[in-house]
């Protein structure tokens, strides 16, 4: 998405939703990621920006952002694992307190 910014020759103008030097708002690639993780393809994405903010982004768009976590996805699948995990099953049926 092209952003033009209006010209102001003093240098005061301030955007709000998207501050300067920034191509998207805060918290944008987060939600791409929650939906890619919840297992939304990358047309389904785009389909739902649409929907919800009425802005057109590109598949390609959203795998470069999705593309962008994948060495982290990476190192946390080969992480070595604890040898043990405990679990704790908690259960208030016929205790009589």
């Amino acid at each position: 998405m092209e952003i033009e910014v209006p010209r102001d020759r003093n240098g005061e103008f301030e955007p709000v939703i998207i501050p300067k030097c920034q191509s998207r708002f805060d918290g944008f690639d987060d939600k791409i990621i929650s939906m890619y993780a919840r297992g939304m393809s990358t047309r389904e994405i785009q389909g739902h920006l649409k929907e919800i903010y009425q802005i057109e982004v590109s598949p390609e768009f959203i795998s470069s952002v999705t593309d962008s976590v994948m060495e982290d996805v990476r190192q946390w699948q080969n992480r070595p694992l604890d040898s043990v995990y405990p679990i704790l099953y908690l259960d208030r049926s016929g205790s009589g307190c």
